[in-house]
């Protein structure tokens, strides 16, 4: 079964500032802001919320294809693509742009300051996925362009095809409107707690109402575990326990990579959100969305230890 993963794919250049962010920052001055900060640490990641989560369906063993928009710089991801075995042939050049870029620089507080180059996924709604689903059962939309969320939504629809809609970072471009339409049209929804108290406030409804829209409404709660609205019931799922808590970044992804491979399976939504939460746990170990490489062996235990039953990818 092939997986289609829509969504954004984007560098990711991570700064280190080695000094305070404020002390470089005169209150009385705002008004004429100049700055500048010597950053000698910098690392360049593949990113984006497609290349994360398509990037970990590949590591459970699942078979997957990006449906996105790159620009002319995409060679090397393109490459890195080729290397794992991940099916680009959904991945569209937009001729004249560049990939989505994020700039961030961090201080010795743990403060960000971030710029977002959208570029090419902007465009994303000149991608037909209609194109693209041949072999296709299941998929999920991430944050997009916003006409390409929607668009992406409704051709998942038209086609008949089971999918997540995962609007993350792409919320505030959403409106109440397009959020209940969306919902209409998806299988299932997955947010964070923040996000969930943030489509309630646009649409007007409780999580209770928004998870009558679909089969299953999924909130992560960070190291408290995530949250299953599904049938009229709630399911708790643990949060599985991680080695170290180094970087954050792509954590939702790794959760997404694992929920979407359960259920490739064939497995409940329970079932499936458990192995998601040992490839998120897996995954805040690791800087980058795309650093860590657990063998099967290694998932199978972390889900063993935390859930106290035995778990088989070839399942």
């Amino acid at each position: 079964m092939t997986i289609l993963v829509c969504g954004s794919m984007a560098f990711d250049n991570i700064m280190v500032f080695e000094d305070h962010f404020h002390k470089h920052i005169l209150p009385d001055q705002i008004h004429i802001l100049n700055v500048s900060f010597f950053v000698p640490q910098m690392r360049r990641e593949f990113g984006g919320c497609a290349g994360n989560i398509a990037y970990n369906v590949r590591l459970l063993g699942g078979d997957v294809r990006i449906l996105a928009t790159v620009g002319d710089d995409a060679a090397p991801y393109r490459e890195r693509l080729t290397q794992l075995g991940i099916d680009q042939s959904a991945l569209l050049n937009i001729p004249g742009t560049l990939t989505a870029q994020a700039f961030v620089t961090t201080d010795l507080s743990h403060n960000q300051i971030t710029a977002f180059h959208p570029g090419a996924m902007m465009r994303s709604h000149e991608n037909n996925l209609l194109d693209a689903k041949a072999g296709v059962k299941l998929g999920i939309v991430g944050p997009d362009g916003l006409e390409g969320m929607l668009t992406h939504c409704r051709r998942f629809a038209e086609a008949g095809i089971p999918f997540i809609f995962d609007p993350g970072q792409g919320l505030p471009l959403l409106s109440g409107e397009d959020l209940l339409r969306c919902l209409e049209l998806a299988t299932w929804c997955t947010v964070n707690d923040y996000e969930a108290r943030l489509v309630s406030d646009k649409t007007g409804l409780s999580l209770e109402q928004l998870a009558e829209r679909v089969k299953g409404f999924i909130v992560t709660l960070g190291a408290e575990g995530s949250r299953i609205y599904e049938g009229g019931r709630v399911i708790e799922v643990a949060c599985a326990k991680a080695d170290a808590l180094t970087d954050p970044t792509g954590c939702g992804d790794a959760y997404r990579g694992g929920l979407l491979f359960g259920l490739s399976r064939g497995w409940t939504l329970e079932k499936s959100a458990r192995l998601a939460s040992v490839m998120g746990a897996i995954k805040i170990a690791q800087r980058g969305g795309q650093n860590h490489a657990p063998t099967h062996a290694d998932i199978a235990a972390r889900y063993q230890a935390t859930f106290g039953e035995a778990l088989s990818l070839a399942e």
